[in-house]
């Protein structure tokens, strides 16, 4: 696994998933989302508990197609799975992990919007809503919504803050010791979070929730939190 030095040179841009990113993406996970491993688990272990043969799952913003490919790894069914991205340099590594595995994916390269979404049991959003603008944002919800079957699921990932400013300072303190006991210098740290100003743009447990209730959802919990990081579930009845 190539080691994530990007932001070890001053930035010259806003943040994107470019081939620079996608070649150490998955050190950048590891490294960067606290419990990852553990978010990735609960994301396999509560999906599966809603699937049956042949479901169809879609993962937006699949990446390097790692929670594809580690629910594949555990389920005992099979399933049509489906991963989306618009960088074509992460779905050629997807690909590649996909083939290496064994495992049968079907990637697109599109814009989520531009995508007809077809009948699902599971789809998965890890850390992907957040760098969609929140106009559109609430727009794919209800795509979601409308292409889940009955008693279908949504798991998605965020970064999230509190209305709280000193408990956001605290939150966003303690990420800092997280990401430089992983490694990353204060220089990376604030290059990187330069780089992602006004592109990752969190909500907070609230705004989710209201977002998903607002598409359509009777049932919204969080299943995983670790400061500023949790992961959600949302069930239609």
């Amino acid at each position: 696994m190539k080691k994530d030095e990007v932001f070890k040179e001053k930035i010259k841009k806003q943040f994107e998933f470019d081939e620079s990113v996608a070649s150490v993406f998955d050190d950048m996970l590891s490294r960067s989302v606290p419990f990852y491993e553990e978010m990735l688990h609960l994301t396999t272990s509560f999906g599966l508990k809603y699937l049956n043969d042949n479901d169809r799952v879609y993962d937006l913003g699949c990446s390097t197609a790692s929670t594809l490919i580690h629910l594949a790894k555990h389920s005992k069914v099979e399933l049509e799975l489906v991963g989306i991205d618009n960088s074509s340099a992460m779905l050629q590594r997807a690909s590649n992990k996909a083939k290496a595995f064994g495992i049968d994916i079907t990637f697109l390269e599109d814009d989520f919007f531009d995508v007809e979404l077809q009948n699902s049991k599971l789809i998965i959003a890890n850390y992907t809503l957040q760098f969609i603008r929140p106009l559109k944002r609430e727009e794919l919800i209800k795509k979601i919504y409308n292409s889940l079957e009955d008693g279908g699921i949504f798991i998605f990932s965020e970064k999230v803050i509190t209305e709280d400013k000193i408990l956001n300072k605290h939150y966003i303190d303690e990420y800092y010791n997280f990401k430089k006991n992983q490694g990353y210098s204060e220089f990376e740290i604030a290059q990187k979070r330069e780089a992602l100003e006004n592109v990752l743009i969190p909500y907070s447990y609230d705004e989710n929730k209201q977002m998903i209730e607002d598409a359509g959802f009777k049932q919204f919990d969080c299943i995983f939190k670790w400061i500023n990081f949790a992961t959600f579930i949302a069930i239609k009845r």
